[in-house]
């Protein structure tokens, strides 16, 4: 260094934040295998028949002419409250199947994907290093990792045993009852991974309960694959303490434009809504979620399910016609099956799963998701539902990767238990 400088004294072990300096670093779905155009990318849950867009949507939009995005507009910031788009919200969601009341815009939070809701409600409720949120494994990675950048603690209570993976609703009472400074519980329905509908009526037990001063939130990621009617967005109008999480990444195929929402009793949308970035939705996000919730972007979105419902079963009637694929470990309500990968003794073996979630990726070109380590789900992979032509391309890879798995002598590699760890972690 040159005389010119004085040495300073920046420490970044004493400087950052403990629980911050500890988070293992996040591992998104192309950490491990990149889209090259030639990947089966069946690892995150997107919509494989794209987005809910029609063709002469697509091409205005590429042209700068179409979905109403002011492109001209773009130097002005947008608009900070969006109601419009919250009102297309409400209507697609008071289905009136759970409340003869409707929800209005008032009772909703717009943010970056989910994953905004989930840190946001942290903020609003949880005050660090005191507070904590009940989850229930096997669940939705982030609820943990934004739990600890907040610095909150978890409590956990595993779901009731595969394949039924319900709440184990006397062990969350009693948590609830006992535990000190739990402050909300998060529940995944359907759930991830074990694609799942949770019941309601063991919702409404837990809404109900005595003591407890906390909120609920259900996230709805996948309810749009789960029967009509299923979800419960429209019920907070009902309870003053659940909120409704969901997202137009998955049955939508929006994940591009990360956009979110938190339907919750007015009192706990206001305090969301304070909180929040000033302009948090891009003017292109609003436009192309708008228009993605309008008639003609559901009629879209509703035909692409059938497309993706179909191959679920496809994939449901074929999978277990192949040697070394064992049970279905989880529910057919979300565009991702749950699966057990079997040694050659018949016996679901993490080992092997692993083996073939990387034989798969690297040598198949087909990536799904390693989910052995969660609870419940050993020797598991995780299949999302493509398009006709990837579900095709799928079952005969894993159909000869298991029998070429299975058929070498090979034993584990010394670092089998750290590439497990790895592999899962990926959220």
């Amino acid at each position: 260094m040159s005389s010119g400088f004085i040495m300073s004294p920046f420490n970044l072990e004493t400087c950052a934040r403990a629980n911050i300096l500890a988070l293992e670093p996040y591992r998104c779905a192309r950490d491990d295998y990149k889209d090259d155009g030639t990947n089966i990318l069946l690892d995150a849950n997107e919509n494989a028949c794209g987005p809910s867009l029609t063709p002469s949507a697509v091409e205005a939009a590429s042209t700068g002419s179409g979905v109403e995005i002011d492109f001209l507009g773009l130097h002005r910031y947008p608009d900070p409250h969006q109601r419009d788009l919250k009102q297309l919200l409400c209507n697609l969601r008071n289905t009136h199947v759970h409340t003869d009341k409707s929800i209005t815009p008032d009772n909703l939070f717009v943010g970056v994907g989910s994953d905004e809701a989930i840190d946001a409600l942290l903020r609003c409720f949880c005050v660090p290093g005191k507070d904590r949120i009940l989850v229930c494994p096997p669940t939705y990675g982030m609820y943990s990792v934004s739990a600890q950048v907040n610095d909150v603690g978890l409590v956990k209570v595993p779901l009731l045993p595969a394949p039924k993976f319900g709440l184990d609703v006397a062990k969350i009472q009693d948590a609830l009852s006992t535990e000190q400074n739990v402050k909300m519980a998060y529940f995944c329905s359907p759930g991830n991974p074990t694609g799942s509908v949770l019941a309601k009526d063991d919702i409404k037990r837990i809404l109900e309960h005595r003591t407890w001063n906390g909120i609920v939130v259900v996230d709805e990621a996948y309810v749009d694959f789960a029967p009509e009617g299923a979800s419960l967005a429209e019920w907070v109008a009902e309870w003053p303490n659940l909120v409704v999480m969901q997202t137009l990444s998955k049955a939508f195929g929006m994940a591009g434009i990360r956009l979110g929402a938190a339907f919750a009793a007015a009192p706990v949308a206001r305090l969301l809504n304070s909180l929040k970035a000033p302009y948090n939705i891009s003017s292109p996000t609003s436009a192309l979620a708008s228009y993605v919730v309008s008639d003609a972007g559901l009629a879209v979105m509703r035909k692409n399910k059938e497309r993706l419902v179909r191959q679920r079963e496809r994939l449901l009637q074929e999978l277990p016609k192949i040697k070394g694929v064992g049970r279905l470990r989880g529910g057919t309500e979300s565009n991702f099956l749950l699966f057990e990968m079997l040694n050659a003794e018949g016996k679901p073996d993490n080992t092997v799963a692993l083996a073939v979630y990387e034989t798969l990726a690297e040598n198949r070109g087909v990536v799904v998701r390693f989910r052995g380590k969660e609870h419940g789900c050993l020797g598991c992979l995780r299949i999302t539902v493509g398009t006709e032509e990837e579900v095709t391309r799928f079952l005969q890879a894993i159909e000869q990767v298991l029998a070429d798995v299975n058929g070498s002598k090979a034993k584990a590699p010394a670092d089998e238990a750290k590439r497990e760890a790895e592999a899962n972690r990926v959220v």
